[in-house]
C-alpha cells in the first residue's frame, strides 16, 4: 500500500493549492479517498471519534446488494434459456444475464459519476460517496432488456433532477434511484411494463413469456408459481427484485451493521400486510374481490419489488423520516399504500415505487408533527410540576 500512495502523492502534486490543475482536485482526491480513509481531521472542537464515515456506509450497502445481484444475473438467464431448452446450467444462465447486466451497471457509473465529478468541479468540493449505492441501484431495479441509452438518460435525470438541484448528496428529498426508475416508467412505457421486457430477448423468440406475477393478477390471470418459488426469487422481474430470500439477507446486515433502520423496514412490512389482509376479507364481508385482492397476503409481501423497495430504498437515512416514532408511521405508510395502489391500479400493479416517492415527499411533515407533539408534551409536563409558570410566551 506504500507503492500505491507514494504515487498517488506524486500524482496529486499539479493539483495541490496554486498549482496549476487545482481546479481539477476533487477528481483526483476522490480515487484517494476511495482507496484509502481520508486524512483530513478536524483540529478544534469538541468531536465524536468514530470509525464510520460515508464511504463506509456506502460500501457495507453495495455488499447487502450482491448477494440479490448474484442471484438476478443467474435468475436473468435462466428465465430466458429454460423455456428454450431442457436442461440449464449454472454458468450458462449466470453467463447469459452477467451480459446483460454488466453493461447496465457500467453505464449507469460511468454517467452518474461523470456528472458528480463535474458537478464537484464546477462547485469545488470534493465527490461524494453517495453515488455508490445509486449507481448500482439504478440497473438492480430495472428490466433486463432495457436499452442502455435509456438507462443513461434515466441515469442523468436522477442524477440532475432528483440530487444535485437540490445540493448533490445529503440534501435531495426523494430518492435518486426510484428517480430514476420512475422517470423510465413515465417516459418510455412500454420498455418498462407488459409481457415480455422482464425475460431477456422474449421478444425474439415465440412462446417465450416474461409477464410478472402482479402483471398477470392484474390482467384477471391465473398464476402458475408456488409461494416458495415467489419466495426464492425463480420468476420473472426486474433484474435484483425478486428474491424475497436474498433481500432479507441484506436486510440482516444492514440492520446488524446499523446502517439500515429496524423500525421503517418492520413497520412498512406491517403496514403491506394490514392492507393486504385488509382485500383478502373482502369476501367474507360479502364483497366480491379480483385476483390481485384474493391473492394471499403473505404472498403480497415477497413478489414484486416490495420487499427490495422497503429494505434498500425506504431506509435511505437521507430522504426517509428522522424522528423515532416519524420513522414507524413513515414506514407503516409506506407497505399500507404499496399494497393499496398495486391493488387499485390495474395498469400498474407494482406500487412500491411510487409509495416510496409518496412518502420521501411527506417524511418532513411526518417529522414536523412527531416534534410538534413533542413539544406540546413536554409544555403539559411542565405545566403539571409547576402549575405558576407562565407558558402563554
Amino acid at each position: 500500500m506504500e507503492w500505491i500512495r507514494e504515487r498517488l502523492d506524486r500524482l496529486k502534486g499539479p493539483f495541490g493549492k496554486g498549482e496549476k490543475f487545482e481546479k481539477y482536485a476533487p477528481a483526483v482526491n476522490a480515487l484517494d479517498t476511495f482507496l484509502f480513509t481520508p486524512n483530513h481531521t478536524t483540529q478544534t472542537g469538541a468531536h465524536v471519534r468514530d470509525a464510520v464515515d460515508l464511504k463506509r456506509t456506502m460500501i457495507t450497502v453495495v455488499i447487502a446488494l450482491v448477494p440479490a445481484l448474484i442471484f438476478g444475473m443467474w435468475n436473468g438467464g435462466y428465465q430466458y434459456l429454460s423455456q428454450i431448452q431442457a436442461e440449464v446450467s449454472f454458468w450458462e444462465a449466470f453467463s447469459h444475464g452477467a451480459l446483460k447486466i454488466l453493461p447496465m451497471i457500467a453505464v449507469s457509473y460511468g454517467v452518474g459519476l461523470g456528472i458528480e465529478f463535474a458537478f464537484a468541479i464546477k462547485r469545488g468540493h470534493e465527490v461524494n460517496e453517495g453515488y455508490l449505492v445509486t449507481g448500482l441501484l439504478i440497473p438492480m431495479i430495472m428490466p433486463i432488456d432495457i436499452p442502455l441509452w435509456m438507462v443513461a438518460l434515466s441515469v442523468v435525470f436522477a442524477v440532475l433532477i432528483g440530487k444535485e438541484a437540490f445540493g448533490g448528496t445529503g440534501m435531495n428529498i426523494l430518492n435518486p434511484a426510484l428517480t430514476a426508475r420512475a422517470f423510465a416508467f413515465f417516459a418510455y412505457p412500454t420498455y418498462m411494463s407488459g409481457n415480455q421486457v422482464w425475460v431477456s430477448e422474449a421478444y425474439q423468440v415465440d412462446g417465450v413469456s416474461g409477464e410478472t406475477i402482479l402483471g398477470a393478477l392484474a390482467a384477471g390471470e391465473e398464476v402458475g408459481y408456488s409461494s416458495m418459488n415467489m419466495f426464492m426469487g425463480v420468476i420473472p422481474g426486474s433484474i435484483a427484485e425478486t428474491s424475497a430470500l436474498l433481500v432479507l439477507v441484506g436486510a440482516a446486515l444492514l440492520i446488524f451493521t446499523k446502517v439500515g433502520n429496524w423500525r421503517i423496514i418492520l413497520s412498512a412490512f406491517i403496514g403491506a400486510a394490514i392492507m393486504a389482509l385488509i382485500f383478502n376479507s373482502l369476501p367474507a364481508l360479502g364483497l366480491e374481490g379480483n385476483e390481485l385482492t384474493n391473492f394471499p397476503w403473505y404472498n403480497h409481501l415477497i413478489v414484486g419489488g416490495l420487499a427490495f423497495g422497503i429494505v434498500f430504498m425506504a431506509t435511505d437515512p437521507v430522504s426517509a423520516s428522522q424522528t423515532l416514532k416519524g420513522m414507524w408511521i413513515y414506514g407503516f405508510l409506506i407497505g399500507f399504500f404499496a399494497v393499496m395502489i398495486r391493488v387499485f391500479n390495474p395498469a400498474y400493479p407494482e406500487g412500491i415505487m411510487l409509495a416510496i416517492l409518496l412518502m420521501n415527499v411527506f417524511a418532513p411533515v411526518i417529522d414536523h408533527y412527531v416534534i410538534q407533539a413533542n413539544v406540546k408534551k413536554r409544555i403539559k409536563r411542565k405545566e403539571s410540576m409547576n402549575p405558576q409558570i407562565n407558558t402563554a410566551v
